[in-house]
């Protein structure tokens, strides 16, 4: 069985658009891969063999494209990181969803493992946080907003 860390950062991102696309429609076309990583159905069709290979598609030309139990479990934990790291971003750097979503991308397929669990814990505490939004994250918006901290500040004050 293949694990994530023997895929090619490529290789993560036609797994994950195929998850994506599945989510989104519930089927799968070598076009629709095409247009949604903007590359040629040549290329799409040649990563697609690769991953039929190593067992994480079942792909036949001309037909739907379907993820492996392998595939799915890849796919599946390649997308909960990447929604874990685009939160961090917005909620913790306070960058717009735009900014987010392309920079998850980006830094999704060279993160190290203990610190992406670290990012995804960090975001699970501040969305379970009982009273609301941590103190320190209004301090540190405000401090994106102002460039200093406000008045209010133990840590300056």
């Amino acid at each position: 069985m293949i694990s994530l860390s023997e895929l090619s950062k490529r290789e993560q991102e036609y797994l994950e658009t195929i998850y994506i696309l599945l989510k989104k429609k519930n089927i799968v076309r070598v076009k629709d891969i095409a247009n949604m990583l903007k590359v040629k159905p040549s290329s799409v069709v040649e990563f697609l063999d690769k991953l039929s290979r190593k067992g994480l598609v079942h792909y036949v030309k001309r037909e739907l494209i379907q993820l492996t139990e392998n595939g799915l479990r890849i796919a599946e934990e390649l997308y909960k990181r990447h929604l874990a790291l685009k939160e961090f971003l917005m909620l913790v750097l306070n960058l717009p969803e735009e900014i987010a979503e392309k920079d998850a991308c980006y830094i999704e397929h060279g993160i190290h493992e203990e610190t992406l669990s670290r990012i995804m814990k960090f975001v699970e505490l501040i969305k379970s946080c009982p009273v609301g939004s941590p103190k320190f994250l209004e301090n540190l918006q405000h401090y994106y907003r102002e460039g200093k901290c406000p008045v209010t500040c133990k840590c300056c004050n």
